[in-house]
């Protein structure tokens, strides 16, 4: 079951099985630490230097019943094959290929449509299905994990992305996100798509929102295998989600903490000495060299 946390969409349908269910979670539930009233993420790419972005404040899961159970587990092989985490919080990736995820996923007509159809039902990109099939070929990785400490992803590109995940292996897991109220029950077929600025781990259902090494020591369970991708949006599409980018001061004004440059504790989640971030979201913290800045500046021709 999903979690109770999830707002029925648009998409379940209980006469046709194979075609997804699609479910919004609110992630806006905002656990912001004092003395900061909001989150926020800069970037570390010239071009939103002085800028920064809310966190998109949905999470979308889909069931994608468009894979078969023989399907996930083929991939899943193939995917440990490649790449395994041998200890807990480990995330190891392993680049693969269309032609590769396509071999080893026999019994799927069209791999990278049936993702980019998932991934469609989610609205991020629009509502052109080809800008979704456009994302999803541009780069697939395995994941595997034995669990997860409480992380984010915020450098260079990402910072402009949203992630998504397929669960091929995943067993007595939920994926969570302990500042924005989410904890969402995985099983193999889940396609998640969030926000991967904010903190996010893998905890067992039992262990209070924390991730807990010693429930992922032993046991067929403790490893997890995803496929992931990643989103990457424009100026105008962030802002068609709710989170423009918009001038750092603004974002100072609204006494928001940048996730670029915090740090969390592996297994509450915690955000570490969070008095030391109170002057991250000004003009003068640019994360940009002085001279790529310069560069960028200078009259055409000089």
């Amino acid at each position: 079951m999903f979690s109770p946390l999830c707002i029925d969409c648009i998409q379940d349908n209980p006469v046709m099985p194979s075609v997804p269910a699609h479910r919004i979670i609110a992630a806006n539930a905002y656990c912001v630490p004092q003395p900061f009233r909001a989150f926020a993420v800069r970037s570390d790419e010239p071009l939103h230097a002085f800028d920064a972005r809310a966190p998109y404040d949905r999470v979308h899961a889909v069931r994608a019943g468009f894979l078969a159970p023989a399907t996930l587990a083929s991939l899943a092989a193939e995917g440990c094959a490649r790449v395994r985490a041998e200890d807990f919080s480990e995330v190891e990736y392993a680049a693969t290929t269309l032609q590769d995820l396509t071999a080893a996923a026999p019994g799927a007509a069209d791999l990278v449509g049936s993702i980019a159809g998932g991934l469609q039902l989610t609205g991020v990109l629009g509502d052109d299905p080809v800008d979704y099939r456009s994302s999803v070929a541009t780069r697939i990785d395995y994941l595997a994990s034995r669990g997860a400490g409480f992380h984010n992803d915020v450098r260079g590109r990402w910072s402009r992305c949203l992630f998504w995940i397929l669960a091929l292996d995943a067993a007595n897991v939920n994926f969570v996100m302990p500042h924005a109220g989410v904890e969402l029950a995985l099983v193999p077929g889940d396609l998640v798509v969030f926000d991967q600025t904010l903190a996010h781990g893998l905890c067992r259902p039992g262990d209070g929102l924390a991730a807990v090494e010693a429930s992922f020591l032993a046991g067929d369970d403790c490893r997890q295998m995803f496929l992931t991708g990643e989103i990457a949006l424009t100026d105008a599409q962030w802002a068609a989600l709710g989170a423009p980018w918009l001038p750092v001061e603004e974002h100072e004004r609204r006494g928001a903490l940048d996730l670029m440059v915090a740090e969390f504790d592996d297994r509450s989640g915690a955000i570490k000495r969070p008095g030391e971030l109170r002057h991250c979201m000004k003009r003068s913290t640019c994360y940009v060299d002085d001279s790529v800045l310069e560069a960028l500046s200078a009259p055409p021709g000089r």
